[in-house]
Order: C-alpha cells, then structure tokens, then sequence
C-alpha cells in the first residue's frame, strides 16, 4: 500500500486530529480569559495595548468562541482564515521580538514564529476544509 492511499483513507479521522491539535491552544487560553477576563484586561493594558477591554472581548471571542466553532468543524474555513489573521496580529503586536535584546528576545522571537506556524495551519485548514467529521458536513 502507497502511503499516499494510506492517508487518504484516513484523511478524514487525520483531518479532526490536526483540528483538534491545532485549536486546543486557543480554546484553552480562550476558556482562561473567560475565567480570569479582569487579569486579561490588566495584562493588555499593561503591554500597552489600547482600549485593553475591548482587545480582551476580542481575544476571549476569537480564542473561545470561534476556537469551539472550528473544533466543531462549523464554518470551518472562513472563521480558519479569520483565526489565521488574528493569529498574525497578535504576533506582530504581542510578540514584537525585534524591539528587545538579551534572553527575552529569543523568547519572545520564538513565540512570534510559532504564531505564524500555528497561522500556518490555519491557513491550510481554511484551504483543506474540517473533513467529514464536522457540522459543515452535515
């Protein structure tokens, strides 16, 4: 067997992994601004973020809501494409690595490259689709 067949008849189970893998960080740290969503104010308002309230409705939508809906597989591809884009302006706003030095830039540097991988995904998602294990399916 051709390990091209092999995937392809395991596309749709492959499909709802890779969702579920790509989007447990979202939904995780969605569920957590819910939780904690006057600490994620402050933070936001501590990194110099303006209108920090508003950015925290807008993270705890993206992360949470839209995280749930794409594990569902519901509207998969427009609200992957609108997490991909959100994905990279939190990158290019939280994980501005070429303004420090020292050990805190390679971190920060390598924070900003796994957004833009995890955007990556996203993107990929958006172009592949949820699979057949999901509401868009049905």
């Amino acid at each position: 067997m051709r390990y091209t067949s092999l995937f392809e008849r395991y596309r749709d189970v492959l499909l709802l992994i890779a969702r579920i893998l790509l989007i447990a960080l979202f939904v995780i740290f969605g569920w957590d601004k819910f939780l904690n969503f006057s600490g994620t104010a402050d933070y936001m308002e501590q990194v110099g973020l303006p209108f920090a309230t508003l950015a925290s409705l807008v993270a705890l939508f993206m992360e949470l809501v839209v995280g749930v809906a794409i594990l569902l597989g519901f509207y998969t591809r427009p609200l992957a494409f609108a997490l991909c884009l959100y994905t990279v302006i939190t990158a290019l706003l939280g994980h501005r690595f070429w303004a420090l030095t020292g050990g805190l830039r390679l971190d920060t540097m390598i924070h900003f490259y796994k957004n833009m991988g995890i955007a990556g995904g996203l993107l990929l998602l958006c172009l592949t689709g949820p699979g057949k294990f999901s509401l868009d399916r049905r």
